[in-house]
């Protein structure tokens, strides 16, 4: 970019918005992702409360139900997640190559998309949910339980998608605080709501997932009006959505892929789950209290992997290699740290935090077991994570997804069907998560290697 086009950009940035291509990256990068981070712990937190809330005021065969729904669940969010990705690098090129006439188009694309992308989303997730809960074993204790659950939660999915979408707007241009606040006040609410539809109306999985879904309708409906509310090219207007053939092809060109790893990563820990249920309502209840706190790990990195995405679609757009280098350098280090922090203290209290959501020692004694042989190594996430989303920040989003497929799904059926056969521990199925892990950084760093010496990179 010439000195005359990036004085322009450092002019044009205006409220909330973060000028990523000049300046100093350390200081940027964390008022960029903890802000992200804070806003998916506190996400997990008020949803470990449907969780807590079940767990104390219902049955264990209730926190099974919405435990063991975790997997499918995750399977729609990956999706909503990895097109958001799209959304995002969009944007953020756009900004990069300061090409700010065609900032609004993309947005409206986005969000009209957005629309129209949750409506199916919900219609599949309801034709799939009951077959998909069958297919993993779900004890007939509660599959009715988990059925009802499941159903009732997607009905939500077209205000998460909106909510992703519209985040991902705001992230491109460097404002992660406001998606924060619509979190914070959707979260509180959604307690508030767990702790009325199931005490007070005793309507067990069905409140909670009533309450999840009009918390996520607030969410959404504050993002919009973040959008509505905004000046010159990031304004929302109802009036103007529309799609553009040239901005869908590049979203879904870079979407679509992370899309699908994050709902086969999914995919594969269904298979897991359907391992697990064979241990029975224990286990089931157990993994899925130990899983709160794998989130909160995972949150932290994928913040950084987000920081990283963004700050190299812009830095790769304006020419500005040597600061892709650095920001690649600091998100590893941020993301291990802070993933660690997370992550490690909550795996060597014992009991101490899993009694938040059960008081039965068999149940507790999973929810250990887990954590010491997974939530113990969360932080090497960050391995994989952050390469595969800097190749994404260049425009290279289908090689890491195959990548990551096949370090994720491929790998851990191989270790189902061979491994955990001969072995059929809890402790042997526990495995495959960090060793898939470090087998899916291992195949990305020799991707990286070929594309530099093929000066593609």
């Amino acid at each position: 970019m010439s000195s005359k086009a990036s004085s322009a950009s450092a002019k044009k940035t205006g409220k909330n918005e973060v000028d990523m291509i000049h300046g100093p990256l350390m200081g940027k990068i964390l008022l960029f992702a903890l802000p992200i981070a804070a806003a998916s712990i506190l996400q997990q937190l008020f949803n470990s409360a449907d969780s807590a809330v079940i767990g104390q005021f219902s049955s264990p065969e209730a926190l099974a139900a919405v435990g063991l729904n975790a997997e499918p669940i995750g399977i729609i969010l990956g999706l909503i997640t990895g097109l958001a990705v799209g959304v995002n690098v969009l944007i953020a090129r756009f900004i990069g190559m300061n090409r700010r006439d065609a900032i609004s188009p993309a947005i409206h694309t986005s969000m009209l998309f957005s629309l129209i992308a949750g409506l199916i989303l919900t219609v599949g997730g309801l034709a799939a949910a009951r077959p998909l809960l069958v297919l993993i074993a779900t004890p007939e204790n509660i599959l009715g339980l988990a059925t009802r659950y499941l159903e009732i939660y997607v009905l939500g999915t077209p205000f998460i998608v909106i909510y992703n979408f519209g985040s991902a707007i705001l992230r491109a241009k460097g404002d992660t605080r406001r998606p924060l606040y619509a979190l914070i006040a959707s979260g509180i609410l959604n307690v508030v709501l767990n702790l009325f539809f199931v005490i007070v109306c005793r309507l067990n999985v069905t409140g909670v997932a009533l309450a999840t879904d009009i918390s996520n309708g607030i969410s959404a409906a504050l993002v919009v009006v973040f959008l509505m509310r905004e000046t010159g090219e990031f304004h929302l207007s109802l009036k103007k959505l529309r799609i553009g053939g040239a901005d869908l092809k590049f979203l879904l060109a870079v979407g679509m892929p992370a899309g699908i790893q994050e709902a086969v990563f999914c995919v594969s820990n269904v298979f897991i789950q359907a391992a697990i249920n064979r241990f029975g309502s224990d286990a089931i209840a157990g993994s899925a209290a130990a899983l709160n706190f794998e989130y909160f790990g995972y949150f932290a990195v994928a913040a950084f992997s987000q920081a990283a995405t963004t700050f190299v679609s812009q830095n790769h757009a304006a020419g500005e290699e040597k600061r892709c280098r650095t920001i690649t350098l600091y998100c590893m280090l941020f993301g291990i740290l802070t993933g660690a922090m997370l992550s490690v203290p909550a795996a060597l209290s014992g009991t101490f935090f899993m009694r938040i959501f059960s008081s039965k020692e068999a149940v507790l004694l999973y929810a250990v077991r887990r954590n010491h042989l997974v939530l113990l190594w969360e932080s090497l996430v960050t391995l994989y994570e952050v390469p595969a989303a800097v190749l994404r920040g260049r425009g290279h989003s289908l090689l890491p997804s195959v990548e990551i497929l096949c370090g994720t799904i491929v790998f851990r059926l191989i270790w189902l069907f061979t491994v955990f056969m001969q072995h059929p521990s809890f402790e042997m199925l526990c495995l495959v998560w960090p060793v898939s892990w470090l087998i899916t950084a291992l195949a990305l760093y020799l991707s990286i290697l070929i594309l530099k010496k093929r000066k593609i990179y």
